[in-house]
Order: structure tokens, then sequence, then C-alpha cells
């Protein structure tokens, strides 16, 4: 089988979906990769290491997507819609809730399209999602402290405080893998560190493993707002597999916020956890909002691209080389978490939350069930 990579073509994004051991093992087994000239640069790989291992370098993106299944990172952009057509097996990261034009186009074109954060397995874990959710999460705080600073509009406070002088407060919305890892970062600067969450049993989790040095909230609209109104950073960190992110920090709810404060909304790339929240990018990451600077950037790991890069091929390739390996129908049929990840085939959205949140039809291929 014929497996594509094409250049990244998001703004900013420069990680790349497959690596040189990746493309090796795909050759040891018969098949072939087509990688873009140059998609690998911004993960300091060179196309010399492709082809060390066996791919063939192509030097359009027309030539990348006319493999049978192209693997990409990010969702297409406009400019590749043209690429879509039935019989195209697409693998990437896809956030449809946050994006019908590109749902609609998926529908239209009949493509088989699998997306990385709703491959999920039995026990709920969602294994593609994870290392970038740790990596985004981690960053949130990072990002969160920088703005913080005055220079950057921010209120003028560091998160760890110094003796004599109280720390800087983060509420954490949200307590899944990024929640847990902004935790992690957030104690580790020695911030205030609140997380609110609806899952008791969670928070019991992140209060026994970080010893008690977080305060958790059940999350309700009353300690929401009472949490973001003391904050001096809020990370938002919802998520709902497949589907649109409740919109837990409203507008009104600004104004009651501290002048200078910062809202760093990972969860932007499922529409955001935050009324006011949009997609920016890391050349244009933030905007102000009632005095409130918001950091929405929606591919936050694409700025640590060689850890991202190596950690998301990590988790996707299994999943592609059974694809190759024994077909599309074949994996569907035999692995749930794959086909948990389906979002579109032929001609419709395959998801419940994608359909649930776009108000899509919802059907699922009889022979694949």
């Amino acid at each position: 089988m014929i497996v594509g990579v094409p250049k990244e073509t998001k703004a900013d994004e420069y990680r790349v979906a497959l690596v040189p051991a990746g493309v090796r093992q795909l050759t040891l087994a018969g098949h072939q990769a087509l990688v873009q000239a140059g998609a690998g640069d911004g993960s300091g790989i060179r196309d010399v290491e492709f082809e060390a291992e066996g791919a063939t370098i192509v030097h359009s993106a027309e030539e990348a997507w006319s493999a049978q299944v192209v693997v990409k990172v990010k969702e297409p952009t406009k400019e590749e819609y043209r690429f879509l057509r039935k019989g195209l097996v697409l693998y990437t990261f896809l956030h449809l809730a946050a994006d019908p034009e590109l749902a609609q186009k998926l529908v239209e074109t009949e493509t088989v399209a699998i997306g990385y954060e709703t491959v999920q397995d039995k026990s709920g874990t969602l294994p593609m999602l994870i290392p970038m959710s740790e990596v985004a999460g981690r960053m949130s705080v990072q990002a969160g402290a920088k703005y913080l600073e005055k220079e950057l509009g921010g209120r003028g406070v560091l998160l760890g405080g110094v003796p004599g002088v109280e720390p800087g407060k983060v509420v954490i919305l949200g307590a899944g893998v990024v929640g847990h890892n902004a935790a992690k970062i957030s104690v580790g600067l020695g911030a205030r560190t609140l997380v609110l969450d609806v899952n008791l049993p969670r928070l019991r989790y992140l209060d026994d493993i970080l010893a008690g040095k977080v305060e958790t909230l059940i999350s309700n609209p009353h300690t929401v707002f009472d949490a973001v109104r003391e904050a001096d950073l809020v990370i938002g960190a919802v998520l709902i597999a497949g589907a649109k992110a409740p919109w837990l920090v409203t507008r009104g709810m600004l104004k009651e916020m501290k002048p200078g404060s910062v809202i760093v909304d990972v969860s932007v790339d499922q529409g955001g956890c935050v009324e006011t929240s949009r997609p920016t990018s890391h050349s244009e990451p933030t905007f102000v909002v009632d005095s409130v600077t918001h950091y929405c950037v929606s591919n936050m790991p694409g700025a640590v691209t060689r850890t991202s890069t190596f950690a998301l091929a990590s988790a996707t390739f299994p999943g592609l080389f059974e694809i190759v390996e024994k077909g599309v129908d074949k994996t569907m049929r035999g692995n749930y978490s794959m086909r948990m990840g389906l979002n579109s085939a032929e001609g419709f959205i395959t998801h419940p939350g994608v359909a649930r949140s776009l108000g899509f039809t919802l059907k699922f291929p009889e022979r694949w069930t």
C-alpha cells in the first residue's frame, strides 16, 4: 500500500506525521512511503533521512496526496480540500466539532477520515491524544506565565512569588491529561493551584498524585465563577471526545476577572471552553477582551516540534501500520479503538459526538459493525 506524508499547511505548524523509523517499518513490510520534500524540516528531520529508510521524496502536495492512505498531523486546510476524494483514507487530527465546513467536505467527497482525537479504547482512554495533551498541558502554564509579565500586557505577577510575597493563582478547568500536566507544572513553579472537574474520582487522583499540593473543587457554574474571579491564570482543559467543548467561562465572567489576568484555552481546537475564545496562531497568539489576555493557539505542541513529532508518531504509527497491513475494512471490523476514531465514511459522519455537535446525520457503515 502507498502512504502519503504531505508537508503541513496550517499556519505555524512544523510537525510531521511520520518519522524515519516508521518509514523503515513500512518499507520492510513491502509498502511505499511518499514524503513531500521538506515535510520534516521543521522537526529537524532531513529528506535524506527519510530516503535512507526507503521513502520516495516527492516535490508536490499533489503527489503526496495521491497515495491510498494520507497521514497528517493537523486537519486539512482549505487549500487541501481539493485532494479529498472517494477511496482516500485520511489519518490525522480532525477536530470536526469546531469545523463544520471540513466535516461537510469529508461527507461530500466520501472520504474515510480517522481522527486521532477520537481513537478511544474500551476503558475510555484516548491513546493518540494523550502525548499532545501532555505537551499542551505543560506548555499552557509556561505560556500563561509569560503573558502575565507586565511588558506583554499582564498583571506583572510571578506565578511562584518570592519570600514575603504571595504566589500567583492558577485555576485549571478540567482534570484530564491536559489538566493534570498543567497542574504538575503549576505546582512545580510554586503557584497556588486549583483544579475543577465534574469527576470526583479524578480529583481524588490528582490530590493523591500531587501530594495535596493542589486544591480541588467540583465544577459547577458557581464554583467556576468564584474561581476565575480570583485567578491570575485560567487554563481551559475541557474535553468531550469528538464533541464541542462546553462554555464554562462566559463573556460576562470576564468583567469580574482581574485586569491583566490571562486565559490559556487549550480546548480551543474543540471550540473552546471560554465563550470569547477563538483560534490563534504561534505568530499571533493572543488577543484581549475586557482587559483579559486570551492565548488560544490551536496547535500549541507545534512550538516544540521535535518533541511533539516523535511523541505523536509513536502513538499513531501502530494504527497506521494496521491499516496498511490489513486494509481499512479489516481494521474497522477488528480494532475497537480505530473504529471509535472513524469520523466520516461513505458520505456520512460516523462519530456520535461529531454528529451531535454539528447536527449531521449519523450513520456508521454496517459492514464494519
